[in-house]
């Protein structure tokens, strides 16, 4: 008799389905890296797609320069480990060009990364970027479709995607447009930290619960670094957190938690009532 598929075995299967038609239809695509979870089973999914051979494409990360030094070091590692090539394009060479200027030296950088983004896309000539977000993190990512259409300006408009019936995907661009492909897109927070169980996936130590100084700002806990400054009234507590999601140490809010191991990180994402991104 035989086996009955899961349900993470089927979104394998589709997730590797997309990559390989990256792979066949796009000219030179890359795999959007940061050392996060979803990346992470970006990385075994293409794993699984193209291995014992090199994988058809190289990984970039969008570096704001304000990234946990955890997170970093884990990337370098594991990019090595792989032996695949890691291009870091970097905001502080965008900042140096003057194409992005910030208001003030601590505000937020997540929001410029995509004009970094669209400078290596342009230097690098990519046609597709590969990267994994899901639709269920936040409203506007759940108008997404898999193959995901910029024009030759980088924009996106939901109104102007093309159809995706029977799993049929068209990733063809004319010079200058590009793809930003989703494999993992019909994924939930809970269908990635039980594939991360199931393939034995190493994560950033920030991920699982530990004691870190942090600052109770407007509700969230921020953690204590040289990117952020206290503002009056405040001061730094030690605090057991641990990270659902990774951005810039400024703005990224962990939670009080007691979740050391996957199976406790799995209990928590069950009873959660709050998005990752939340």
């Amino acid at each position: 008799m035989k086996n009955k598929l899961s349900h993470l075995d089927w979104l394998e299967s589709e997730a590797i389905h997309i990559m390989r038609e990256v792979a066949g239809q796009c000219s030179n695509p890359v795999l959007l890296f940061s050392g996060g979870k979803d990346s992470l089973c970006l990385l075994r999914i293409a794993e699984k797609a193209f291995r014992p051979g090199r994988f058809p494409f190289p990984l970039m990360h969008i570096d704001t320069g304000h990234n946990y030094p955890e997170v970093i070091n884990f990337r370098d590692k594991k990019t090595k480990e792989l032996g695949e090539r890691l291009i870091v394009a970097s905001l502080e060479d965008s900042m140096e060009k003057g194409t992005i200027v910030l208001k003030s030296p601590d505000e937020p950088r997540n929001k410029y990364q995509s004009i970094t983004l669209l400078e290596a896309i342009e230097e690098n000539e990519f046609d597709c970027c590969i990267g994994g977000a899901r639709r269920d993190e936040e409203k506007a990512r759940a108008k997404e479709r898999i193959m995901s259409f910029r024009d030759e300006f980088g924009q996106w408009d939901p109104k102007n995607q093309r159809p995706e019936l029977w799993n049929l995907y068209n990733a063809k661009v004319h010079k200058g447009e590009n793809i930003r492909a989703f494999p993992i897109s019909n994924w939930t927070e809970m269908d990635v930290w039980q594939y991360i169980k199931q393939e034995k996936i190493e994560l950033p130590s920030i991920y699982f619960s530990h004691k870190r100084p942090v600052v109770n700002r407007g509700g969230v806990w921020i953690a204590e670094s040289k990117y952020n400054t206290l503002l009056e009234g405040e001061s730094y507590e030690e605090k057991v957190i641990r990270y659902r999601t990774l951005g810039c140490m400024t703005i990224t809010g962990a939670v009080e938690s007691d979740a050391d191991d996957l199976d406790k990180v799995i209990q928590e994402v069950a009873s959660a009532r709050q998005t990752e991104r939340g």
